[in-house]
């Protein structure tokens, strides 16, 4: 038993670090504790949910589960369609450990990762939407910056278009433009670079996915994809799932709303060349709209490009930042 020092408070549990002068808080309290041990068991002590807090977001009779890190300016941070937050954390926190100011906020979405378990009632862009921003007025309330891949990438447009004014700097990766797939314009060639050995060693369903969304396959690659893009899907409501895509588009044109805005904060566009998913050409239709948008189209990426080029990826990730900091008006 200690008593609290002036930054910490009564009821937290800590663990001593190899320093054992030097303590580290695990939860803010014994309730906090009993839920992430029943959550995660003993894993919930590992030194990347330490650094975070676990939380749910009520939202009517839902839980909407998200985790935070860090201090400073808000980032939040919209997976897309059939994934979980580990996608973005294994591409965004990386970058974090060498840069400060920033609260990154990962939300699974309803449906999805741990909100996978609600009603089908709010499998639609529409509802998904609302719920996004009633977490932001609630647990954000000033200005933010907002990162958003594939149907994240939809979804953060209709946050722009609903709350531009609080949004200081918009990042799209590999987003979805239109809905509709059998509208979208996608890549003719469909370039692949395949380890064949390491492939022959997955089993046929794990094989079929990496294949089917990744340009480089090897086994390097491969543990991130099972990590943060597998993960998700084992994780996703293929019933709620299913419901959405009945409903994937908003009753609103965000594109439009969007044009009538001009959004002029620093936003960073990336797009892959060989992306079979959404393509590239219909994100660059839009480049006018956003007057300080930066449009990287990269070559040998998909999909999940974030993964294949991780360090273009990154030199990109911190040059946005740059511009938020230094050159926002």
């Amino acid at each position: 038993i200690i008593s609290p020092s002036e930054k910490g408070k009564k009821g937290q549990i800590v663990r001593y670090l190899h320093d054992s002068n030097e303590i580290e808080v695990i939860a803010d309290s014994f309730d906090e504790y009993l839920e992430k041990f029943m959550e995660y068991g003993l894993d919930f002590i590992s030194e990347d949910i330490v650094r975070g807090k676990i939380m749910f977001f009520n939202y009517y009779n839902e839980k909407v589960y998200y985790e935070e890190f860090g201090e400073g300016k808000p980032i939040l941070i919209i997976h897309g369609l059939a994934c979980n937050i580990e996608l973005m954390k294994g591409c965004i926190e990386p970058i974090f450990k060498k840069v400060n100011g920033y609260k990154r906020i990962y939300i699974d979405l309803l449906g999805m990762g741990k909100s996978n378990n609600c009603s089908l009632e709010y499998a639609s862009s529409d509802k998904i939407l609302e719920m996004l921003l009633s977490f932001i007025k609630e647990k954000i309330d000033k200005e933010f910056l907002l990162i958003g891949e594939s149907y994240g990438g939809y979804l953060s447009r209709g946050i722009v278009s609903k709350c531009y004014k609080n949004i200081d700097g918009l990042m799209l990766l590999c987003p979805m433009i239109i809905p509709d797939d059998s509208k979208r314009t996608l890549p003719k060639r469909n370039l692949k670079f395949y380890d064949k050995k390491f492939l022959e060693s997955l089993d046929k369903n794990k094989r079929e996915l990496f294949s089917e969304y990744m340009i480089i396959t090897n086994e390097k690659l491969y543990k991130r994809f099972e990590k943060e893009v597998i993960s998700g899907i084992e994780q996703a409501n293929n019933d709620f799932i299913e419901k959405l895509k009945e409903n994937y588009s908003f009753t609103f044109n965000v594109d439009k709303e969007i044009e009538m805005i001009n959004f002029s904060k620093p936003s960073l566009f990336i797009a892959g060349r060989q992306d079979n998913a959404v393509g590239y050409h219909d994100l660059y239709n839009l480049i006018e709209d956003y007057p300080r948008a930066t449009f990287v189209i990269l070559d040998i990426a998909g999909h999940n490009l974030q993964i294949e080029q991780e360090e273009v990826f990154n030199s990109l990730f911190l040059n946005w930042l740059e511009r938020v900091e230094k050159y926002n008006i």
